[in-house]
């Protein structure tokens, strides 16, 4: 029977790149997101391999429960998990922030991570593997910044915690630090301003999503004695959150 991946933000970005990795890698597939119609899409693509597609909102606690009880008898044994669902929402100082964009980083990044693992951690079993998608932002505040960095430093931690707590299970828990990858997340922080979003990407080869599935990838397929629990990936352009090289 083959391994299962549950893979959280999969409709887009580094989401959608990890289950196109993970399918090549022989692991059958629970994609979850928001957007049904890239969710059913991304399942046609990937026709040859199983696909469970759950569509829910991280941030929703009980429709995060219902979905992860309603999985199907193959899909109730989960092998891998993404938690790579969250969101950048705004850029400026603590002082003028917008609260509502407060709460959707920290309900997406922080809550919606626990919510997503509490759920699922009952079906997996000794051997599994959690992978969660951090930021060089959360070792590494910049202006204007503030609650991005602060809910991706959570995330440092709550790996760090969930390594430890999970270890008489033998289950691993790693985290993965991209610096700047060319996704939609930009447009998301900007809401729309698709020059602004452009902007953080001009003159210079930003990562690709596919870059940090790949890396993904070859950390769940270690021997089950190597655990690779921290890895910071940048661009060769960029060498902290905010100093990166144009040209």
């Amino acid at each position: 029977m083959k391994k299962t991946a549950f893979i959280t933000g999969a409709s887009s970005g580094i989401g959608r790149a990890t289950a196109v990795a993970l399918a090549a890698a022989g692991y059958q597939l629970v994609i979850t997101g928001r957007r049904c119609e890239r969710l059913d899409a991304l399942a046609q693509e990937l026709a040859l391999t199983p696909t469970h597609v759950l569509t829910f909102d991280v941030r929703e606690r009980a429709a995060v429960d219902a979905a992860v009880a309603g999985l199907p008898a193959d899909f109730q044994q989960i092998d891998v998990l993404i938690n790579n669902a969250g969101n950048a929402h705004g850029l400026g100082p603590i002082d003028s922030g917008d609260p509502a964009d407060w709460d959707a980083m920290l309900d997406g990044n922080v809550k919606g991570l626990l919510y997503v693992s509490r759920a699922v951690l009952p079906l997996m079993g000794e051997g599994g593997f959690i992978v969660n998608i951090g930021s060089i932002a959360g070792h590494e505040a910049y202006a204007n910044g503030n609650v991005y960095c602060a809910s991706k430093a959570a995330v440092a931690m709550l790996t760090r915690g969930m390594r430890l707590d999970l270890l008489p299970r033998g289950i691993r828990v790693a985290e993965v630090n991209p610096g700047l990858v060319e996704t939609e997340f930009s447009q998301v922080r900007f809401k729309g301003d698709e020059a602004r979003a452009a902007g953080v990407y001009q003159g210079l080869q930003a990562l690709r999503a596919e870059d940090v599935a790949e890396l993904i990838q070859f950390m769940v397929t270690r021997p089950p004695h190597v655990q690779i629990a921290e890895v910071l990936i940048l661009p060769s352009a960029q060498a902290a959150a905010t100093t990166v090289r144009r040209t």
